[in-house]
């Protein structure tokens, strides 16, 4: 039997070996699973080259944030889907009547006879910055434009408010969700809940546009800047009732 001082030597001579076998670990007892690190390494070459760590999958070398994005490149779409009144047929019935009495034949075209200075172009061809460009060089006569004759102040409002973006054109698309916007505000969906009548919400509409008559068939703006009804009261009331039956 060895004696006891030359069993504590081997034991001693014994330990570096022990160490340098042993993997690093969180856990100093239990089976292998729980001593192998937490995340396994894997490997990161790609074609050869080492990637750099990232916390977004696929973004390579560029740390912790993507770049900013590109100011020159065009501006998104307007979705008309957005709108307050998205996906309501009778919206786009009330908008063709308003544009009976705003805008004929000329529709998302239209500019107001009274501009001795047209834009450049048409305004469907036109973005939004352009048409304010247009307003800004040719002061002391009417901007009214588009299918629901927008007037500058009016325009600026409602395009902040949506948040559509200067380079927009201000197409068609656009002109619709405007539109909608002006009939939101006229009460258009507390008309359709029943909290206001026809008749109210009709005089909250000839408020807006200038085209559309009051009851005695004036305009609400009759002979301010020239502007009368260009519709009866008779064809108003009438084309009401077949939009918002009952």
């Amino acid at each position: 039997m060895f004696p006891i001082h030359c069993l504590i030597l081997l034991a001693l001579l014994a330990l570096p070996g022990l160490a340098a076998a042993q993997s690093a670990s969180l856990f100093p007892h239990g089976d292998s699973a729980a001593r192998a690190p937490l995340i396994p390494a894997r490997a990161t070459a790609l074609s050869g080259h080492a990637r750099a760590a990232s916390l977004f999958v696929g973004k390579g070398t560029e740390g912790l944030f993507a770049p900013l994005p590109d100011r020159s490149s065009p501006p998104p779409p307007v979705r008309a889907a957005t709108g307050p009144l998205s996906g309501s047929g009778s919206a786009a019935q009330l908008r063709s009547l308003i544009a009976e009495a705003e805008s004929g034949a000329d529709s998302y075209d239209a500019v107001i006879h009274g501009a001795r200075v047209k834009p450049p172009r048409r305004p469907t061809d036109l973005t939004v910055q352009q048409v304010y460009d247009w307003i800004d060089a040719t002061p002391g006569q009417p901007h009214a434009i588009g299918r629901y004759q927008f007037i500058p102040d009016t325009l600026r409002r409602l395009v902040d408010k949506v948040g559509v973006h200067p380079g927009v054109r201000f197409d068609a698309r656009l002109q619709d969700r405007l539109a909608d916007e002006l009939l939101a505000e006229a009460g258009m969906l507390a008309f359709q809940r029943g909290e206001i009548t026809r008749r109210s919400f009709m005089y909250r509409l000839a408020k807006i546009w200038a085209g559309l008559p009051l009851p005695s068939g004036e305009s609400y703006y009759e002979g301010y800047a020239g502007n009368k009804a260009t519709m009866t009261w008779a064809r108003f009331d009438s084309a009401m009732a077949q939009i918002f039956p009952g």
